[in-house]
């Protein structure tokens, strides 16, 4: 079959399976198998039930950006014009086999690849497949060779089809993409390196313990039972499913900003991107050539500033000599746009004036012509007028001037002088200088036939495909947050480097790099001369991968952008693959891990800064989880080296952990706050640790402080006891005391509920630990107050209803020991504010 094979996506199972391949899941996994071995049932249902939360959400996440991405697709498929036995049918491109022939006109896509047997004025725009902007032109001869996929803009033509599908160009550069790994992300290595860590600390704190119930001989099953409490307050259970709810979470916002994300992790790598590499035509042109300066009656100007009287035979001349096909567009039909982009270039020019070539050929309508030819570089129609007859030609510059005899000014005629002729050559150099396409118009007045001799120059049209007005302003926005932009392009080196300085990203011509120049480099070469380069131009699909690539051995984390099938096998090596959603080709939308439904490159500038403060965010929720649990531990691993009870049983710690830590780590992923200024800053680096700038200090400190008030509060009775029975406080006299159940019991629930509402606390605190908690604009984020109110009020449930404190083994407080314990679970409170007192 005549189509390109796309990549097998995973049944629903295998996608359910591939959410569970995390280091922090096996430890679940591990820690819910004991709990069954031990018949602790309750404790095995809710770790299994955070497992499948956590799966279930990644998959219904990546099944949304699938629908997304079907719905940009286009709802039609490519057809073709087969010939057989004489006669012309239309039918599926998809049924084309090698060796049949299919007729090719402008408009039509090309189905598969193809020997041209014959080509009259055929041009083949080829962007899609070599990024180059200007159309090719075809012939029997040298360029002979038509591409699937690629679109006919001129003339008309005959080949035969000599490959179809895989065979094809594009078929071999989608074949690229089979045979690149898909790198795990930054913070995926992260949660990776953490769950490895966490694995040997829940090992070393199990067998820890175990010593301990020898050395003390205490009940080993009842010692493994806490051994599981620990594994399990070791492991924020909750973390998998939060990272994972705050990607998906932040998934709407992209939306908002109009990107559609295929891949969760990539919403976080964004933050971390340092180098840009991004294709030219499409991406920060608009992949439509337009007339930018013009050069007639002596002078330069706009084209905007034309005048319809003044400069008729300018405008006249340029739509006239045309076969491209540009109509006004109405309530009752579509404006119709079809022919050679330079073409389409000079009668936009027109229409912006009000004038279209078919309502001006019925006053001026075409009597004869010569048809464009590669040998001439021209092209010239013959018109009658209102009893006159006027010959316009529209070509080459040089060769158009060579005919000329004459020089339109003023609106008369006057013979062409050397100096004249100078001066339109320094124009045309000023042109090309700035890498515009350049044609010239010229006529003959009173002319019986087409004339190509004795003419009358006209002028210059320059034409460019113009860079998208936002492009400029996100290029330096880029720079600003140390993010370098580099153009990939297949698009010749001058052109390249004009639209570069133009958009700011190079200065230099030093600061470009040619395909040929890129293939005779080694790679220790291209590592030193890397860091000074800003463009690389006539690239071909195989060097935009080893661009990448190099820019990901130098320790860079790359953001490709790209719409065309030769941008795709790039798309899937970079970090992260950016892909056109409007005029983006299907291979490389599959091959992208984002996709910009509005084409905008100033979008990638507005995902990255969401990108940074995603990250933030999930980095404040991991350093909340895990300073929490950290302070579980040490309480538990305290009381338990001490030779005294343990704090707090299995499922306090599932319940915390679960309810009491969930809600408020997913109000901190999802923050408003994490979007200030983050574009002032340099990318953070690629091994970035989660700890870095103080987070390891975080969590240690918040970790030791909520184990102290913790302990305190367990202690809290005996010692109040001993002390006003006027014993001394060791810890024989503690064990003794904590051998009545019913006491123990009260101990524990006061550890428990201080555990619970200081890690309430603490989550306030994580929203700006460098803004004082009465500074914080709190109804920026509902959803805290929210989690805040809801797990106090859960803790309440523990301790008043009589059904839960069956289930929990807890008891009854008073309103004085609820005011108490709660004085004393805002103590993180209080340290965040003494920390923020101490900063300024």
């Amino acid at each position: 079959m005549n189509v390109l094979e796309e990549e097998k996506k995973p049944r629903l199972a295998g996608r359910f399976l591939e959410q569970l391949n995390s280091p922090l899941i096996y430890i679940l996994m591990v820690a819910a198998a004991v709990s069954a071995l031990l018949r602790e049932y309750g404790d095995m249902m809710i770790i299994l039930t955070v497992i499948c939360l956590n799966s279930f959400i990644g998959v219904l996440q990546e099944g949304k950006a699938e629908r997304a991405l079907e719905a940009l697709k286009k709802l039609s498929s490519p057809r073709a014009l087969l010939k057989e036995q004489g006669r012309i049918m239309e039918v599926p491109a998809a049924s084309l086999i090698p060796g049949d022939i299919v007729c090719l006109e402008a408009g039509r896509q090309v189905p598969a690849d193809l020997l041209l047997k014959s080509a009259v004025n055929l041009k083949i725009e080829e962007s899609a497949l070599t990024g180059e902007s200007v159309p090719v032109e075809k012939d029997t001869g040298k360029h002979n060779r038509a591409y699937m996929s690629t679109n006919v803009t001129y003339g008309r033509g005959e080949g035969m089809v000599t490959a179809i599908g895989m065979d094809t160009e594009i078929g071999k550069i989608a074949g690229m993409l089979k045979n690149t790994r898909q790198e795990k992300t930054p913070l995926q290595k992260r949660l990776a390196d953490l769950g490895k860590i966490l694995s040997v600390v829940s090992v070393i704190l199990c067998v820890v313990l175990f010593l301990i119930a020898v050395l003390q001989r205490r009940n080993v099953p009842e010692m493994l039972i806490t051994a599981i409490s620990l594994a399990v307050a070791a492991v924020p259970e909750g973390l998998p499913a939060i990272v994972t709810m705050v990607l998906a979470l932040s998934v709407s916002r992209m939306v908002r900003v109009n990107t559609i994300v295929k891949r969760l992790p990539s919403v976080e790598t964004l933050g971390c991107v340092s180098v840009v590499c991004s294709d030219k035509t499409g991406t920060l042109t608009q992949n439509r050539m337009t007339v930018v300066k013009c050069f007639t009656e002596g002078r330069i100007c706009r084209p905007e500033v034309l005048d319809p009287k003044k400069n008729s035979h300018f405008m006249r001349g340029f739509v006239l000599c045309n076969d491209g096909e540009l109509t006004r567009g109405g309530k009752a039909k579509e404006a119709v746009r079809l022919g050679d982009p330079t073409e389409l270039a000079l009668l936009d020019m027109a229409a912006a004036h009000g004038i279209y070539r078919h309502e001006l050929e019925r006053s001026m309508p075409r009597r004869g012509e010569i048809p464009f030819e590669s040998s001439r570089k021209m092209m010239t129609t013959f018109h009658s007028c209102q009893g006159s007859q006027i010959s316009y030609t529209k070509g080459s510059p040089d060769e158009v001037l060579e005919r000329c005899r004459f020089l339109l000014k003023e609106g008369r005629q006057m013979p062409l002088e050397q100096r004249e002729k100078k001066k339109i050559r320094r124009v045309l150099e000023l042109f090309s200088g700035e890498a515009l396409r350049v044609l010239a118009v010229a006529m003959y007045p009173d002319a019986d036939r087409t004339r190509e001799q004795e003419l009358t120059f006209v002028g210059l049209a320059g034409m460019a495909d113009p860079v998208r007005p936002e492009a400029r302003a996100a290029v330096e926005e880029f720079r600003e947050a140390g993010v370098k932009t580099v153009m990939v392009t297949g698009d010749r080196e001058d052109t390249a480097f004009a639209i570069a300085r133009e958009l700011g990203i190079a200065k230099k011509a030093e600061e470009c790099m040619t395909g040929e120049e890129l293939s005779g480099l080694s790679e220790e070469v291209l590592k030193k001369r890397l860091p000074q380069i800003r463009v690389f131009a006539h690239v071909a699909p195989e060097h935009k991968v080893r661009i990448v690539s190099a820019y990901r051995k130098a320790g860079e984390i790359v953001a490709m952008t790209g719409d065309g099938v030769n941008d795709a096998p790039s798309l899937k090596a970079a970090d992260v693959g950016v892909a056109m959603g409007l005029n983006g080709t299907d291979v490389a939308k599959n091959a992208s891990d984002l996709v910009l439904t509005d084409d905008n490159f100033a979008t990638i500038a507005k995902a990255i800064a969401l990108g940074r403060g995603i990250y933030e965010n999930i980095k404040k929720s991991v350093l909340f989880l895990l300073s929490s649990n950290f302070g579980e531990i040490i309480t538990m691993l305290a009381a338990i080296a001490l030779g005294i009870p343990s704090p707090l049983k299995p499922s306090h710690i599932l319940w915390i952990n679960l309810i009491t830590d969930s809600l408020p780590a997913l109000a901190l992923g999802v923050d408003p706050s994490g979007n200030r200024n983050y574009m002032k800053r340099p990318p953070r680096s690629r091994e970035e640790s989660l700890f870095a700038h103080g987070g390891l200090g975080c969590t240690v400190l918040y970790g030791l402080l909520i184990a102290f008030i913790s302990t305190t509060a367990f202690l809290q009775l005996p010692i109040g006891q001993l002390l006003r029975e006027g014993s001394p406080v060791t810890l024989r006299n503690l064990e003794g005391l904590m051998a009545d159940r019913v006491l123990l019991g009260r101990c524990q629930t006061y550890a428990f509920t201080v555990l619970g509402i200081s890690q309430l606390f603490h989550a306030v605190g994580m929203r700006d630990v460098e803004t004082s908690v009465f500074r914080m604009k709190h109804f920026n984020n509902r959803l805290m107050l929210l989690a805040f109110f809801v797990g106090f009020s859960l803790q309440l449930l523990v301790t008043e209803i009589p059904y839960f404190i069956g289930i929990f083994g807890t008891c009854h407080l008073e309103l004085s020991e609820w005011l108490m314990l709660t004085v004393l679970s805002a103590m993180p409170l209080f340290a965040h504010e003494l920390l923020v007192l101490f900063e300024r």
